[in-house]
């Protein structure tokens, strides 16, 4: 698994998460593969974005049965689109990228809920993200 480049710095790699977060938002709402939006863009992914976006993909499936079942009732299917990104992509990470720590990894996802969707959104997220991560990485303190 790829992960972040350590020479980066924290807004890059806030940017390398917010490409990999348009791009599993586009996928989703034009209904299309992750493979073959991949394969139309025009510049070169960065390594983390490619496996945040491919990886999210791959999972998919086990990450929303996940997402369901901490979300209280609240369909995954239900969540706004933008927000399923986020909570995926996150989950993905969490759960595949244990070098980064799970702080960072749910504060970028809260950052980018307040950037791209709403407050309440943004707290949703942290919420669950915190429920996802007691699951996937039990041993450390989100």
């Amino acid at each position: 698994m790829t992960t972040p480049d350590p020479l980066v710095s924290g807004s890059q790699r806030h940017q390398v998460r917010e490409r990999a977060l348009g791009l599993l938002y586009e996928a989703e709402v034009k209904g299309v593969e992750m493979a073959e939006l991949l394969a139309a863009q025009e510049l070169p992914l960065e390594p983390y974005a490619h496996t945040l976006v491919t990886g999210t993909a791959y999972h998919q499936g086990d990450i929303d049965t996940c997402l369901e079942e901490l979300s209280d009732r609240w369909p995954v299917s239900r969540m706004p689109a933008l927000d399923r990104a986020i909570l995926r992509m996150a989950s993905f990470e969490l759960s595949h990228s244990t070098d980064i720590p799970v702080a960072v990894v749910i504060n970028e996802a809260v950052e980018l809920a307040h950037e791209y969707s709403t407050p309440a959104s943004a707290g949703f997220i942290n919420g669950l993200l915190s429920q996802v991560a007691s699951v996937v990485r039990p041993s450390e303190d989100g």
